[in-house]
């Protein structure tokens, strides 16, 4: 039997009726105003080339590990997902397989962010009711593949209609940049696209193929692979293409926000033994601690915004890597700590004017013993929104409660939805506001905060906020 997708207007709001009345007129005052999205992993080329979303399946399972690494664990081959075995052991499943597979293990999701986010888009993108099951999987990818085909759901088309002011997308270094360009001189197009420069592979000489890296770098800036202040330079050169470009931020994905201020020498020693794959595995941290130190220096020269994700352990299983590749759902987080590992880099730039430093961790334990009392002194810190394992509705909640106290409102990043699912971002982007109203109204119903200032407060959260740390009105 099937039963009704919950999306209830007053949803996320909170049950007692002295709070609910006040969250709901918050929320009702900041529910239209556009996104702000300056961090995230859509792919420029979804909006340049404007084609139609293929299936179902490839939109809401294929690439979506949220999705898949459930499916997974409850004993679903990920090749019947739609993810190929790159051994070509096993051969891929059809879309309408994947979607059976969602469909039929739909209660898996109960009170996951997921979840919540996939009832809200099929319900208010889709006009879907039925909560989906093995019954009606096959109605719902036809019901929802002939939605994909109308110009209504062209990529372009959801851009104007989801009210995305701006979009961040995450690129290589190496990147030309020629997609965002391109879109940025059509003028069929009115959407802001910018780029993030994203070094992690060519600052962690653990990365595969790092070295080749490294020397497509030198090639790219005319100095030899093996010069160590060539390579800086080269790095130098391609943030300023980026600025160029209209990129605001520079991101930083690392295990452990480690950093460490070397000598040219040893910089010079190590870079060398990195090239020659002589390193041991403690000075490969030591000169990506380095390097993450470089990159906060080079924030200070030429503005990009430096935010840092932390405490991940990238590709857990090896088999899974081996044959499936990055990104298919087991990525696990780990303990971190921020307060000694960034002292360096804070006694160097912390202080310095227009440094700003968003720092994004999974361990929520770090939110108010170190990352909320660093931000709470530092000019430069920002505290990063609930990020991956902790962008579900009382993970969102419980940080808001533990950042608040010490560092206010006022040193938030503002919601980052850090999402590759295009069509998720307004369902992301709406959940943190109703948990933001939420958490305001606690406030202002037990006689903490008064209801205007709450209001701008709410405003400032959603807007004026994110645009402050990325610098996106300059």
């Amino acid at each position: 039997m099937s039963t009704m997708l919950q999306n209830d207007p007053d949803r996320l709001f909170p049950v007692d009726q002295a709070s609910r009345p006040i969250a709901r007129e918050l929320y009702e005052s900041v529910a239209k105003l556009p996104i702000i999205s300056p961090h995230g992993h859509v792919d420029p080329r979804l909006l340049h080339d404007d084609e139609a979303f293929p299936n179902p399946a490839e939109l809401f399972v294929r690439y979506d590990h949220y999705v898949t690494r459930l499916l997974h664990a409850a004993g679903i081959p990920l090749t019947t997902l739609g993810i190929p075995d790159t051994s070509g052991a096993v051969p891929t499943g059809e879309p309408r397989d994947a979607w059976r597979a969602l469909c039929s293990n739909w209660r898996l999701y109960a009170g996951t962010a997921s979840g919540y986010w996939l009832s809200n888009i099929f319900a208010e993108q889709f006009g879907i009711t039925e909560e989906p099951n093995a019954s009606n999987a096959d109605a719902l990818f036809d019901r929802i593949s002939e939605q994909l085909a109308t110009p209504a759901f062209r990529p372009r088309a959801l851009f104007a209609q989801f009210g995305i002011d701006v979009l961040a997308t995450t690129d290589d270094p190496l990147d030309d940049l020629a997609i965002h360009d391109a879109l940025a001189a059509d003028p069929t197009f009115s959407g802001r696209v910018i780029p993030t420069f994203r070094p992690d592979a060519y600052i962690n000489p653990r990365t595969t193929d790092w070295a080749g890296r490294v020397e497509r770098l030198a090639a790219w800036s005319g100095s030899a692979p093996s010069d160590y202040r060539g390579y800086i330079e080269g790095l130098e050169g391609r943030r300023h293409y980026f600025v160029e470009h209209g990129a605001v931020s520079a991101d930083h994905g690392v295990l452990q926000p480690l950093t460490v201020e070397l000598d040219t020498a040893e910089a010079e020693s190590l870079f060398a033994a990195a090239l020659r794959g002589t390193l041991s595995d403690a000075d490969a941290a030591r000169f990506e601690a380095h390097m993450l130190f470089q990159m906060a220096r080079m924030s200070t020269e030429d503005g990009l915004v430096m935010t840092v994700h932390a405490g991940v352990h990238r590709n857990h299983s090896a088999d899974t890597f081996h044959r499936f590749g990055p990104d298919t759902g087991h990525d696990i987080p780990v303990a971190t700590q921020w307060v000694e590992p960034l002292r360096p880099l804070l006694n160097a730039f912390g202080m310095v004017e227009d440094f700003h430093l968003v720092l994004f961790s999974v361990d929520e334990t770090t939110y108010s013993r170190e990352i909320a009392p660093l931000a709470g002194f530092y000019p430069s810190v920002y505290i990063g929104a609930p990020w991956w394992f902790l962008d579900a509705p009382d993970a969102v909640l419980r940080f808001r409660a533990a950042v608040t106290e010490t560092a206010g409102f006022s040193r938030g990043s503002g919601f980052i939805d850090d999402t590759r699912a295009f069509l998720s971002i307004p369902a992301r982007h709406d959940m943190s506001r109703r948990l933001d109203a939420a958490f305001l109204a606690r406030l202002v119903a037990e006689g903490r905060l008064g209801v205007d200032v709450a209001h701008d407060i709410l405003v400032d959260l959603v807007s004026t906020q994110p645009k402050k740390v990325f610098k996106l009105d300059r």
